[in-house]
């Protein structure tokens, strides 16, 4: 299931008993009060659980957390930094076991 199924998922089951319709990938959750501060940190342990990431505070912004696309972008972003990470981790413990 992709990133934005998962999370608009989430929030139907969640924060809007289970009614999605009408709700845009681009809507802002906090403008439109479907989610509060309270939410947001659901939402953030919730993603960091459910995709294996980690947010950091500095990552707890509009731009990252306030429509579904928006969150679909930021947990692809922090999925493929993770994956670039342990790729760098893999060589350098391929180089020194080689040493």
């Amino acid at each position: 299931m992709e990133i934005e199924s998962v999370v608009r998922k989430y929030i139907a089951d969640n924060l809007l008993l289970g009614e999605t319709d009408g709700l845009g990938a681009t809507q802002s959750l906090l403008g439109s009060g479907i989610i509060d501060s309270t939410g947001v940190l659901d939402l953030v342990m919730f993603l960091e659980k459910t995709f294996g990431i980690e947010v950091l505070d500095e990552d707890m912004v509009p731009e990252n957390l306030d429509s579904i696309s928006n969150i679909a972008r930021f947990v692809e972003r922090k999925s493929q930094s993770l994956r670039a990470g342990s790729e760098v981790m893999e060589r350098q413990a391929d180089a020194n076991t080689r040493a």
